[in-house]
């Protein structure tokens, strides 16, 4: 039997679209043991499917296939702590402990690079599978089904402020809302500030982050799938934040401040209590550079 640990992730970061996300310190927990067919149970959080569709289970079975090896099945218990469907990489948690569990049972032939690449394949994009892998903040591509990625360890002195709507908001949604081609001019927009964002958080160039976090290929079409998410990110700017973005597909809104801005999430949480949204939940987070660990 294995037990795993998988950090949440927030991809994008405003203008790195597909391609820029880093792990935070919200996790899932999965125990994993072979068994004689499917058995899988939820034990915090959101039920999950319990049959073989369920992500973690098909992903695992489908990396015994890769590697040629019998499966007869797997007995699966999950804390779903990572809220599903909020930009928070859940899908992506559970690939990789599907995939990272699933290889530790075969005696681990398959390389964590190799995991990667496969975790890529099934999301389709890199940005939340591999830092859900690796920790820290990581910038990724895919040429030729080969993830080609940096992991760049950031300091603690930032807190991630994740805020997360009482509603879901579906990845295929999100992406039909975006546009099919993009103008240069935002093309050149986009990748100068996605640079920019990477640098400016690895070096703690943190007065850059503003400037960094403003996209045109994404968050101007997601932000009206998101009632009051325009509201919340000037309130965070109102607030003190280095920066602010949709995380992910959304819905979640997240915040980059000042590690010692303790007030912050309270005063994000009155706001939203004052525009009538007390369904809306504040969690404080701080940068996990160890990614997915096996524990003991």
């Amino acid at each position: 039997m294995v037990k795993l640990r998988i950090p949440a992730t927030s991809a994008n970061i405003g203008p790195g679209f597909d391609s820029i996300g880093l792990a935070v310190n919200l996790y899932n927990q999965i125990t994993m043991e072979e068994w004689d067919g499917c058995s899988i149970q939820t034990v915090e959080g959101p039920a999950a499917p319990t049959d073989e569709s369920n992500l973690i289970y098909s992903t695992a079975k489908n990396l015994y296939r890769v590697c040629g090896i019998p499966f007869k099945g797997l007995r699966i218990t999950q804390a779903n702590r990572i809220p599903f469907a909020r930009g928070l990489g859940s899908s992506s948690a559970c690939v990789i402990g599907g995939l990272k569990g699933a290889n530790a049972l075969m005696g681990n032939p398959v390389s964590d690079d190799e995991l990667i690449n496969i975790a890529a394949q099934v999301e389709g994009h890199p940005d939340n599978s591999t830092p859900a892998l690796t920790g820290g903040l990581v910038t990724a591509v895919i040429h030729q089904r080969q993830v080609y990625y940096v992991k760049q360890e950031i300091k603690d002195d930032l807190r991630f402020v994740a805020i997360v709507p009482d509603f879901e908001l579906k990845t295929s949604k999100a992406r039909a809302a975006l546009q099919d081609t993009v103008p240069r001019r935002d093309g050149v927009f986009n990748l100068s500030r996605a640079a920019l964002m990477s640098v400016s958080l690895y070096s703690g160039n943190y007065q850059n982050l503003r400037v960094a976090a403003d996209d045109r290929l994404h968050q101007p079409y997601r932000l009206g799938l998101i009632p009051n998410g325009a509201w919340v990110m000037e309130e965070c700017y109102n607030l003190g934040a280095y920066a602010a973005f949709i995380s992910g597909a959304g819905s979640t809104l997240m915040a980059i401040v000042d590690a010692k801005r303790v007030d912050f999430a309270n005063c994000v949480q009155r706001k939203l209590r004052e525009r009538g949204l007390d369904g809306w939940q504040v969690h404080t987070l701080s940068i996990d550079n160890t990614g997915t660990v096996i524990e003991e």
